[in-house]
């Protein structure tokens, strides 16, 4: 199954029409950011979007977080890099991300919501979009700018935030059909459904590390009493 997989994964790599598609797709964010409501409704329901380009962008936004930390003059942004771990930073976007997705869905399904999980994954991953556009330009921006014209820095940080806050719950709106008032809602829920599950993964990771120590612990007295 899994030789069926890489054979149809490399197929579609070497298919023009999908990379035209996905192009297409990519382009189509600026759409979105731009004209949410409408961009999100056709993103899901006329299939405007892609899987291939959300992930693209999530990937792009993982780039843009490590670039920042790196490249980002000092006088913005203080990183010990000595104390930095590339994998936890990228974990750390890239798990809340997804337990997003996941916490939001369950919710929604129970009430009505139209949106599936993969409807929601590629709403969240388009709504990223002005972090990446914004993001990346300050980058050069901040080894450029002093201290006093920092606020230009500062202004404009804020607003790739701010946007990709908008933007995330216009998408929630027009992929569950709610009104601003139940998506408000239910947004919050999922924030404490995104707790939750937080809680039980590191619930059931702590059972597993204290059984395994237990086994562990057992075969050490086993062996120091046999040998």
């Amino acid at each position: 199954m899994s030789g069926l997989s890489r054979a149809l994964s490399k197929e579609r790599l070497l298919n023009p029409a999908w990379w035209q598609r996905t192009i297409s797709s990519l382009r189509y964010a600026l759409h979105v950011i731009v004209r949410p409501f409408d961009g999100f409704w056709d993103l899901t329901h006329e299939g405007r979007g892609s899987m291939a380009a959300a992930n693209t962008i999530v990937f792009l936004m993982l780039l843009t977080r490590v670039l920042r930390l790196q490249y980002t003059s000092f006088l913005f942004v203080r990183v010990l890099w000595a104390e930095v771990n590339v994998f936890v930073e990228v974990l750390s976007i890239l798990l809340p991300i997804l337990i997003w997705c996941v916490a939001n869905w369950s919710l929604t399904t129970l009430f009505e919501g139209k949106g599936r999980l993969r409807d929601i994954y590629m709403g969240t991953a388009y709504a990223l979009t002005p972090y990446v556009l914004i993001q990346l330009p300050l980058i050069l921006l901040s080894n450029v700018v002093t201290v006093e014209e920092g606020a230009i820095y500062t202004v404009l940080s804020s607003i790739s935030f701010i946007w990709c806050g908008f933007l995330l719950v216009v998408a929630m709106m027009m992929i569950h059909d709610y009104t601003l008032g139940k998506t408000a809602i239910f947004m919050i829920m999922s924030v404490f459904g995104m707790l939750v599950i937080i809680f039980v993964l590191l619930l059931f990771f702590s059972l597993i590390s204290d059984g395994i120590a237990y086994f562990v612990s057992l075969y050490r007295e086993l062996s120091f009493r046999l040998y």
